[in-house]
């Protein structure tokens, strides 16, 4: 995104996980004014206001939002299909929630639901359920506008 010209300044990563990246992209993501939201800071707020947060950032001055909603930000326990979700992850009630807030947003143009492998979802196929929620719920959210 930096490569195509979206300053750093707009762009906003939720529940990014503790020890799962590198400090080279720590490193990146501070040097080009990335806004991070850990998965600590996520325990002390609600995922409303940490998206209230989001938004503002992302769409400050005018801007279009796109949002890439990567399903391994939930715990390993609900996305066995997630092959880098990790334990301490959000609910899947909260990504839900997520969807939801983000296609009422006018200012969200598109949301791409990612980091899905179907093939190695469980039985029950409980990651790819969710994933069909999440269209579900950015759609009601859409028509909310």
């Amino acid at each position: 995104m930096i490569q195509a010209g979206l300053p750093g300044k707009n762009i906003v990563q939720i529940g990014i996980a503790d020890f799962a990246n590198s400090a080279e992209y720590s490193q990146r993501a501070k040097e080009n004014g990335i806004t991070v939201f850990s998965r600590a800071q996520l325990r002390e707020m609600t995922i409303t206001e940490v998206l209230k947060k989001a938004l503002e950032i992302a769409g400050a001055d005018g801007r279009e939002i796109y949002v890439d909603l990567d399903v391994d930000v939930c715990d390993r326990s609900v996305v066995p299909a997630c092959p880098a979700a990790i334990p301490g992850g959000i609910s899947a009630d909260e990504l839900r929630q997520a969807a939801l807030l983000l296609g009422a947003d006018k200012r969200v143009r598109a949301i791409d639901i990612t980091e899905i492998d179907a093939a190695s979802d469980s039985d029950d196929q409980r990651t790819v359920r969710l994933a069909a929620l999440l269209i579900l719920e950015a759609a009601a959210g859409f028509a909310t506008r």
